[in-house]
C-alpha cells in the first residue's frame, strides 16, 4: 500500500503540469484561430501590402499595370488563406511566447527567471527584424532581378518575320508570388534568430566563444548551403544572404564572449575561479612527475 502511495504522490505534479500544459496550448490556439479569422476579414489589404515590392519593381521597368493572375479557380481562396496562416500566426506570437513563459516561468529559479526573460523579448524583435530586412531590401532586389528577364516581342506585319523574335512577359501566379514573398521574410526572420540561439547556448555552456571561432570555415560552408537552399536560384539574394547570417555569425561569437567575461567576472567575485597560471594541484604536479620519468 505505501508504494502505491508514493506511485500516486509521484504522478500527481506530473498530471498537473500535463493539465498546465494543456491549458496553455488551449490559449495558445485561441489566439491563433483569432488571429487568422482577423487577418482573414482583411486579407485583400495585406495582399496589397505584400505586393507593393513586385509593384515598385514592375513601375521601375516601365509596366503600367502590376497584376496577376488566378491559374486554378480555387487559387484566390487558398491565397486568402495564406495570408490569414501568416497574419494569424504574426498576430498570436506575443500571446504564444508569453503562454510558454507562463509554463516554463514556475520551474525557474530567480536569476534564471532573469537570464532567460531577456531572450523571450529578444527573439520576436530579431525575428521582426530580418523579415523588415526581406520585405525592404531583399525583395525588391530580387524581384527587379527577376523581371530582368523579359523581353519585347515583334510585331508581325508580314514583313521580315524570319527575324521576328517572341516576347517574354511576367504573368505570374498570386499563389506562386505570395508563396515566394513568404518564403523570403521566413527565412531572413528564421536567420536573424542565430545571435539569439547562440547567445543562449554560451549561456548555458553549451557552445564558446572558441569553439564557434575554430569552426568558422565549417560555419561559412553550412551558410553557403542554407542560401542556396532557402532562397531562389538567385544569386544576388543568396549572396545578401550569405553575407549576413555570417555577419550574425560574427556578432554571435562576440556576444558570446561578453557573456563569458561576465561569467568569469562573477566566479572571480564569488571566490569560485581561479587563473590557470596560479592553480596549483598536488594531483595533478605528481601526474606530471610521473611522465617526466
Amino acid at each position: 500500500m505505501a508504494a502505491d502511495d508514493d506511485i500516486q504522490d509521484s504522478s500527481a505534479p506530473l498530471i498537473e503540469h500535463l493539465a498546465e500544459l494543456r491549458q496553455r496550448l488551449i490559449y495558445s490556439f485561441v489566439a491563433f484561430i483569432i488571429g487568422m479569422i482577423i487577418c482573414f476579414t482583411i486579407w485583400n489589404p495585406i495582399f496589397d501590402f505584400l505586393t507593393h515590392p513586385l509593384c515598385s519593381a514592375m513601375a521601375l521597368r516601365g509596366h503600367s499595370d502590376c497584376g496577376l493572375i488566378l491559374i486554378k479557380l480555387q487559387e484566390g481562396f487558398f491565397v486568402a488563406i495564406s495570408i490569414s496562416l501568416l497574419g494569424g500566426l504574426v498576430l498570436s506570437f506575443p500571446i504564444i511566447g508569453f503562454q510558454m513563459w507562463r509554463f516554463v516561468a514556475p520551474g525557474l529559479y530567480k536569476t534564471e527567471k532573469n537570464a532567460f526573460l531577456p531572450f523571450i523579448v529578444a527573439s520576436p524583435f530579431m525575428f521582426f527584424l530580418g523579415a523588415s530586412f526581406a520585405y525592404y531590401v531583399v525583395t525588391p532586389l530580387a524581384f527587379d532581378f527577376f523581371l530582368g528577364f523579359q523581353q519585347t516581342g515583334s510585331v508581325l506585319d508580314g514583313e521580315d518575320v524570319d527575324n521576328a523574335a517572341a516576347g517574354i512577359a511576367f504573368q505570374g501566379s498570386a499563389q506562386e508570388y505570395l508563396s515566394l514573398t513568404i518564403k523570403f521574410i521566413v527565412a531572413f526572420g528564421m536567420c536573424f534568430q542565430l545571435p539569439v540561439l547562440l547567445t543562449l547556448m554560451g549561456k548555458a555552456g553549451l557552445v564558446s566563444a572558441e569553439g564557434l571561432g575554430d569552426v568558422r570555415k565549417y560555419a561559412v560552408v553550412a551558410i553557403l548551403v542554407l542560401a542556396a537552399l532557402v532562397t531562389p536560384p538567385d544569386v544576388i539574394t543568396q549572396v545578401i544572404l550569405f553575407v549576413v547570417v555570417y555577419g550574425l555569425y560574427e556578432v554571435s561569437i562576440f556576444l558570446v564572449s561578453r557573456v563569458e567575461k561576465k561569467r568569469e567576472q562573477k566566479l572571480r567575485e564569488e571566490g569560485f575561479y581561479d587563473d590557470e597560471n596560479d592553480f596549483d594541484d598536488p594531483m595533478l604536479k605528481e601526474f606530471d612527475d610521473d611522465r617526466k620519468e
